[in-house]
């Protein structure tokens, strides 16, 4: 629970989690219902929301756990149309695209939220956004977004393909 503590911390936000229905199955967190968490055996392969992983030292959460963020007060930022659909690709922010939440400072870990409110992401601050002039200048760098399960699909299956070609190879 610490670890999931300190990482909505870093975005000036807090969530009330009932740490009693918080399960670690190997390095994953769960939040399981008081039925459901009577009912999970020791071990199991995936049972109620996801929460995230810890990796080491490192913390690496669910989008439904930023989802939750986003829905407290934390350093959140909302983009244009063009920019939510950019970011999704994995693209940086830059100062153009912002339409509201430009009071962080250099280094703030942020939400990413389009249009409609619905959280995309997150990044870190490259600048102090209200000081910020140029509009053209990267403001947020991606660290995580909606399209990375998409992108690592599209490599597993280049990886894929390559096999087979190499399996053809090897065959003649």
């Amino acid at each position: 629970m610490k670890e999931i503590k300190d990482f909505v911390a870093q975005f000036n936000a807090a969530i009330a989690l009932d740490e009693s229905r918080i399960v670690r199955n190997g390095n994953r967190d769960y939040l399981l219902s008081k039925k459901l968490k009577q009912q999970v055996p020791k071990s199991f392969f995936y049972a109620g929301a996801y929460l995230g992983a810890v990796k080491g030292a490192s913390f690496f959460p669910s989008f439904l756990l930023l989802s939750m963020m986003a829905e407290v007060k934390a350093n959140k930022l909302v983009v244009d149309k063009k920019t939510a659909w950019l970011f999704i690709c994995g693209r940086d922010i830059f100062k153009k695209g912002i339409l509201k939440g430009n009071n962080l400072k250099k280094g703030d870990y942020t939400l990413i939220l389009n249009e409609h409110n619905e959280c995309l992401g997150f990044g870190k601050t490259a600048c102090n956004l209200r000081e910020e002039t140029d509009a053209n200048k990267v403001a947020v760098k991606n660290i995580l977004d909606i399209g990375d399960f998409l992108r690592r699909e599209k490599r597993s299956r280049k990886l894929q393909g390559s096999d087979r070609k190499a399996r053809k190879l090897t065959r003649k």
